[in-house]
Parts: structure tokens; C-alpha cells; sequence
């Protein structure tokens, strides 16, 4: 089976200080620092949606297999707790909670917790995607204006 290759985009946009924001379609968040950081506090920090995205995709990834076996998703919630780590300075460990609030056999909790484990964004940290970073890509051999 071959994978997928179509190219999904996003732009991120400087706006002052230490916020960004970031447009997919038609969808934009905010991301910003905490004021003891120097910013504004006007979103999340880019660390908080890294872990959300991870938290949120799980939460999706639950959410849709306990529709599909008739469990409520009624109080479902995702909680995430991380650490920091250095050299070099990232996230070090991320451990996240899922609180299903109804009585749940073994064998869906077991199942569950293997739907978690291979959500997208899980599975792009379980196994590093390609990262490649470019400085003015298209205006090779130009000095930026």
C-alpha cells in the first residue's frame, strides 16, 4: 500500500511581538507567549498547541470509536501534563489522561487506549516525520527586499 503524498499547507504570519498566527482554509488561530515571556498572552504558546494537537487528536480518534460501539461521549475530555527537557530544549515527556466518565469493560479500555495510541499526530511522533526548513525558497539567488 502506498502512502498518501498530497501536500497540506498552512501559513504562519508575523504580527509584533511575539505573536503569530496561523491560517489553514479558512480556519486561524493565535499563538502568542506568556506575558513573563514577553508577550502579550493573546493565544496559546506554539508548545500548548503542540501538546493540544496531540491531546485533541486522541480525544477525536476516542471520540469516534465510542460512537461507533454505542459508548457516550457525553463529559469525554482529554487532559495533557508535560516536561520540558534540554540539549536540546523541548518537550521532554508528555503524558495524557483520558477520562471516559461511564463503565467501560476491560476489553474497551484496552481497545481504547490502542485507537489513543494511533491517532495521526501520536503516530508522527511515534515514528519523526521529515522536517525540512528553507529560507526564501522561491527567491533563490535574491537578496530579500
Amino acid at each position: 500500500m502506498r502512502a498518501r503524498r498530497c501536500a497540506m499547507t498552512l501559513t504562519v504570519a508575523y504580527h509584533g511581538g511575539t505573536r503569530h498566527d496561523i491560517t489553514s482554509g479558512r480556519h486561524r488561530v493565535v499563538t502568542d507567549q506568556p506575558v513573563e515571556d514577553g508577550g502579550q498572552d493573546a493565544g496559546m504558546s506554539p508548545v500548548e498547541l503542540f501538546v493540544g494537537s496531540l491531546a485533541s487528536c486522541v480525544g477525536y480518534f476516542v471520540g469516534r470509536y465510542c460512537d461507533r460501539h454505542q459508548i457516550s461521549t457525553k463529559g469525554l475530555r482529554v487532559e495533557a501534563e508535560w516536561t520540558m527537557a534540554e540539549q536540546p530544549h523541548r518537550v521532554g515527556q508528555i503524558t495524557l489522561a483520558i477520562h471516559v466518565p461511564h463503565r467501560i469493560t476491560a476489553e474497551q479500555s484496552e481497545r481504547l487506549l490502542k485507537v489513543a495510541h494511533g491517532c495521526t499526530v501520536h503516530q508522527s511522533l511515534a515514528v519523526p516525520a521529515g522536517v525540512a526548513i528553507e529560507l526564501n525558497p522561491h527567491h533563490h539567488g535574491e537578496k530579500p527586499s
